[in-house]
């Protein structure tokens, strides 16, 4: 890898997050000179964002610790087009209250990674529909759409991948990189903003904007790419059977989060520690090294630092607490994910495979049978031998709870209400 001088850069490579740079020897010059402004866009697609968006966020995060200046680009405007980048399908298109409303629930995810403020290197946070929302298209196309090659655009991944599935891509979709582009020359204007960084995948709609800068304003600015993150099987970060993983609270459970981290492969231990912890290189180096069931204490404690960093220090505590009781003392963890039933309604008993559906451990009916019948369903730490099982309340454990599990790992308690 190239020997690079400035501080963030060398974190950077050390961390495993550097993929594509448009001009790494200018760019270290750059950052290696003083402060600069750099930012990373989010679109508003739903009220929280997930772990797949981690490694952007904490780009921001080592780029305001060496003491550069973050800008969250918060994609009000672009969000109404939807970004093709790594779809098969087009997003379903979200209201302006839709939008809005995600907009304001993902606010205060930023706030638990990064410092905003008024200082020099305080984090801002902006919204592209500030300048979006008010162009006029025939200006726009004349001025900006004629810096644009179709060909060219035709050859980037996010269009080719689409079109080499057989998967249509609309025209709607098709402007999003001039969109991104633009937003990129917009706050080089506005915030002298330098640098753009993304996921691997957003290479393309990052050198259109590099490209676009230079045409119009000829000024020079530089594109950073992450590597898209998958686990050691293959599987795409932020995914699991269950659903996503998202970062809000209310969309899921410290607990769950915890655990999230603490259920990684072994293969990935030495990989997420460098990335989604501030722990010092050289404790990494010992933590990966471990082996056997050592290596379950390396998980543990990338499991308490990564819930510490996004929900709290004391919500990463109470979950390895949780995880303590429930697997080691053998006791009902009180801190579970819960979920409330109604309480005639289980008097008559409610079957086995319907109540692990409305607690969450299986998406459909059939996903829970297929669970029972597989032998992978408890309940209150006891095998459920029959799928059409009634569950009463005369199996409330004494703590006046119903314990259900899913697999050695997955629990939520049934409370009768």
């Amino acid at each position: 890898m190239t020997e690079v001088s400035s501080e963030f850069l060398r974190r950077v490579q050390d961390r495993g997050f550097f993929h594509q740079c448009t001009d790494l020897e200018g760019l270290d010059k750059l950052l290696s000179a003083g402060p600069i402004s750099a930012y990373i866009g989010f679109d508003c697609t739903a009220t929280s964002l997930h772990v797949g968006s981690l490694v952007p966020i904490l780009m921001l995060r080592h780029l305001q610790q060496c003491g550069h200046k973050p800008i969250v680009l918060m994609g009000g405007g672009t969000t109404k087009v939807g970004d093709p980048s790594g779809k098969d399908e087009s997003r379903q298109l979200l209201s302006d209250d839709d939008i809005a409303r995600n907009m304001e629930s993902i606010r205060g995810i930023f706030a638990q990674f990064l410092t905003f403020g008024d200082g020099p290197s305080d984090a801002v946070m902006v919204n592209n529909n500030d300048w979006l929302a008010g162009l006029n298209y025939i200006d726009f196309l004349r001025d900006y759409g004629r810096h644009f090659s179709v060909n060219r655009m035709l050859s980037f991944d996010s269009v080719k991948l689409r079109l080499d599935r057989e998967q249509p891509l609309t025209f709607l979709e098709f402007n999003y990189m001039i969109l991104q582009a633009y937003d990129f020359m917009e706050l080089a204007r506005r915030r002298d903003c330098l640098l753009q960084m993304g996921g691997s995948d957003q290479w393309g709609n990052i050198v259109n904007g590099v490209e676009l800068a230079r045409r119009v304003d000829q000024k020079t600015v530089f594109g950073l790419t992450v590597p898209l993150m998958t686990t050691a099987s293959g599987a795409k970060m932020g995914k699991t059977a269950e659903g996503a993983v998202w970062l809000n609270e209310a969309k899921l459970p410290a607990y769950d989060y915890w655990q999230y981290w603490r259920n990684t492969e072994d293969a990935d231990v030495g990989r997420f520690l460098r990335l989604f912890t501030d722990l010092p290189l050289d404790e990494i180096a010992r933590l990966e090294k471990l082996e056997g069931a050592e290596i379950n204490a390396a998980k543990k404690i990338l499991a308490d630092a990564a819930t510490a960093m996004c929900r709290g220090r004391e919500a990463a505590e109470k979950a390895a607490e949780t995880a303590r009781q429930t697997f080691e003392a053998g006791k009902l963890a009180e801190d579970l994910p819960s979920i409330e039933i109604d309480g005639a309604a289980l008097a008559a008993g409610v079957p086995a495979f319907d109540l692990f559906r409305q607690a969450g451990l299986a998406n459909s009916n059939g996903e829970a049978r297929r669970l029972i019948k597989g032998g992978g369903a408890r309940l209150n730490d006891g095998k459920i031998a029959d799928e059409g099982q009634m569950i009463s309340k005369a199996d409330l454990a004494p703590e006046g709870i119903l314990k259900l599990s899913a697999g050695k790992k997955r629990h939520v308690l049934v409370r009768p209400v």
